[in-house]
């Protein structure tokens, strides 16, 4: 019974896994495993029953009283706005007959467009809803792989939690008492690195097997690009876009104002395209309400089965089981690395970084990797990128991977979420691969903190 009672954390995710692929509701599966295990937690004398208004709180303060959640609504009717009246459907289209001798040329550019739509957000949600509702219909009307289409839009969304501005880089700034300037600098590298090996992995796929990613045909594409074509479907989007960062970075907006903008403007384009009708926006209200709602359940009821992981000493059991003693600084690190792709599977973000950061940050600020880093100061904002990276599978690795989910929410009905599974298992290595040559090379990170400071 001890044994039972000491590894029940894990028995969580055992009951939890089978049950994602029911075809129930994600958010029910998700609170309702939390809820059975508190009752089983309750009845065996583990918790007291008045824990459960704990939970009550938990949820309240990191769903329900988060002002930076009133982003995501905005962001899906901005996107679905855009699908609506046509905009994205035409810059996509248009951008595939700009690369339509590229092998994988939708890819490509869904790939361009999500790492600029993904800073334009900082918000993983926020970006991977609204990229599915911007491209994948598009994908796979053009005959997409929908394992490579999901996995390189939910790949090109996480990018957000990386790209300035990001909301993690400004909670692990808080925590290590350093600048979130500075943060953001050093994020810069990484995440056009990152761009740039999805890149690469898309065109070599595709050029390997084209029948993932079928050309757009010569009957098609013949007489439709022209100059006006270009600059009727690709310049207002990227208007758009510029006034959403623009707010942002300009001082004027928080991202969540910014989010308003966003809206705004997509209304203008709609009727700028003369797509704005009563039953365009009511359509579009009625999908961003439906889509919201299934997000934030998502939210209350992933929020709820992590805090009930916590009251049954979850956390506690895989630091016991990756703790190490007496170990070398490299070894240190590589099992932090591990210890923080490991609990990706289970944790989102916050949490990860809430458990490792405060705890390792002054080990790892004392330890001597020699010549390896060229300023030493800056070793803990190696070690905060070098977790950003590494958190990026947080949103992709099953079975709890937050962006997977999102996905689901936002994608037609004939995505299954084994195509999103097939689909993010290439990119999450590639960002491992990233996270190695980061290692290895500290100042792709580091240069820009460096030559500026």
């Amino acid at each position: 019974m001890d044994v039972f009672i000491e590894f029940l954390p894990f028995l969580m995710f055992a009951v939890l896994t089978p049950l994602l692929f029911t075809g129930f509701p994600v958010a029910f599966i998700l609170g309702g495993v939390g809820l059975a295990f508190w009752l089983l937690a309750v009845a065996l004398g583990l918790e007291n029953s008045n824990s459960f208004f704990l939970i009550v709180g938990r949820i309240f303060g990191g769903v329900v009283n988060k002002q930076v959640l009133v982003a995501i609504p905005m962001f899906i009717f901005m996107g679905t706005m855009l699908e609506k009246s046509g905009v994205a459907r035409s810059l996509l289209h248009t951008l595939q007959l700009m690369t339509r001798r590229i092998p994988g040329g939708l890819a490509l550019s869904v790939t361009l467009l999500g790492v600029i739509l993904a800073a334009t957000t900082g918000i993983i949600g926020a970006s991977v809803v609204m990229m599915t509702l911007l491209a994948l219909p598009v994908m796979i009307e053009r005959g997409y792989d929908k394992a490579l289409a999901s996995g390189t839009i939910a790949a090109s969304g996480t990018l957000g939690i990386l790209l300035p501005p990001s909301i993690m880089l400004v909670v692990m700034a808080d925590l290590l008492s350093t600048s979130a300037g500075g943060l953001f600098m050093a994020a810069i590298g990484p995440s056009l690195l990152l761009a740039l090996l999805y890149m690469l992995y898309i065109l070599i796929r595709t050029t390997l097997k084209p029948e993932l990613a079928p050309a757009l045909g010569a009957e098609a594409a013949k007489g439709q690009l022209s100059l006006s074509v270009v600059i009727k479907s690709f310049l207002p989007p990227i208007l758009l876009i510029v006034a959403v960062l623009g707010s942002i970075f300009g001082g004027f907006a928080t991202p969540t104002e910014a989010s308003g903008v966003g809206a705004v403007g997509a209304l203008i384009l709609a009727a700028v395209n003369k797509k704005l009708s009563f039953t365009t926006l009511k359509n579009v209200v009625e999908q961003s309400a439906l889509t919201s709602t299934m997000l934030f359940g998502l939210f209350v009821g992933a929020t709820a089965f992590s805090f009930v992981f916590a009251l049954l000493g979850g956390h506690d059991l895989i630091l016991h089981l990756l703790e190490t003693a007496g170990a070398g600084p490299w070894l240190v690190l590589a099992v932090l690395m591990l210890a923080v792709f490991v609990l990706g599977f289970f944790f989102d973000w916050i949490e990860i970084t809430l458990i490792i950061l405060p705890v390792f940050a002054p080990v790892i600020a004392q330890l001597d990797f020699g010549n390896h880093l060229i300023d030493p100061s800056l070793t803990l904002s190696w070690f905060a990128i070098l977790m950003a990276v590494n958190l990026q599978t947080s949103f992709l690795t099953p079975p709890f991977g937050f962006a997977l989910f999102y996905m689901k929410g936002a994608a037609p009905s004939s995505v299954k979420l084994t195509d999103i599974y097939r689909g993010i298992i290439p990119f999450v290595l590639l960002q491992l691969l990233g996270l190695a040559m980061l290692l290895a090379w500290p100042e792709i990170a580091l240069w820009l903190p460096r030559v500026s400071g």
